[in-house]
């Protein structure tokens, strides 16, 4: 977690790239791939610092991000692959979820992520189109919540889930699921078409 002065900047940062993801994921897909390996590697090594340790939390979150970016720009067809398993796990969860309790076993998980994978490799196109569509929807829902929370001075919970599972929403954001499946869908259908008037 940021401290509190850098937390509205990174909300906001969180949107624009999340709208990008969305709406033009497909055709600048090795620049979504720096920006979300940019953000997975500095949550990680920033995660490492403690928060009382400013500058070292912001000098770790800038470093690992730009590991994180070189990464996945240089090993974009594994972003690709990522993005399918990706996929697959979302969805492994978001059935178990309505059939199960708890978790979805391991091994289903894995099978489904690694199928999500091969698939992936497969059709590009499309699951490119579809996990940056959704993906960088699901992005913006997570930093307007959190500006939201930055300008109201309150702080969402560190300890909560719902970052990770669009399908279960923080407490009182119910509206949530539905804005994230509806911002996923126009995504994908402004990518088609961008990539529909590209062809021709």
């Amino acid at each position: 977690m940021l401290p509190p002065a850098y937390e509205l900047p990174a909300a906001i940062f969180l949107v624009l790239s999340g709208a990008i993801a969305c709406v033009a994921g497909y055709r600048f897909f090795r620049l979504i791939l720096a920006i979300y390996g940019f953000i997975f590697g500095a949550l990680i090594a920033s995660s490492v610092m403690g928060i009382t340790n400013t500058a070292g939390m912001i000098g770790a979150a800038l470093l690992g991000g730009l590991v994180g970016a070189l990464v996945m720009m240089m090993a974009w067809f594994v972003g690709v692959a990522l993005v399918g398993a990706g996929l697959g796990a979302l969805l492994t969860h978001l059935v178990w979820g309505q059939f199960g309790t708890g978790d979805p076993p391991a091994v289903a998980v894995i099978v489904v992520s690694v199928a999500g994978a091969i698939v992936s490799m497969l059709l590009q196109r499309y699951v490119i189109i579809i996990g940056t569509a959704f993906g960088g929807a699901w992005t913006m829902i997570v930093g307007t919540v959190n500006a939201m929370a930055a300008r109201g001075g309150a702080r969402p919970p560190a300890d909560d889930v719902w970052i990770l599972y669009p399908m279960t929403p923080a407490p009182g954001q119910r509206w949530m699921p539905i804005a994230w499946l509806a911002l996923g869908f126009v995504g994908v259908v402004m990518q088609l078409g961008f990539a529909g008037k590209k062809k021709r």
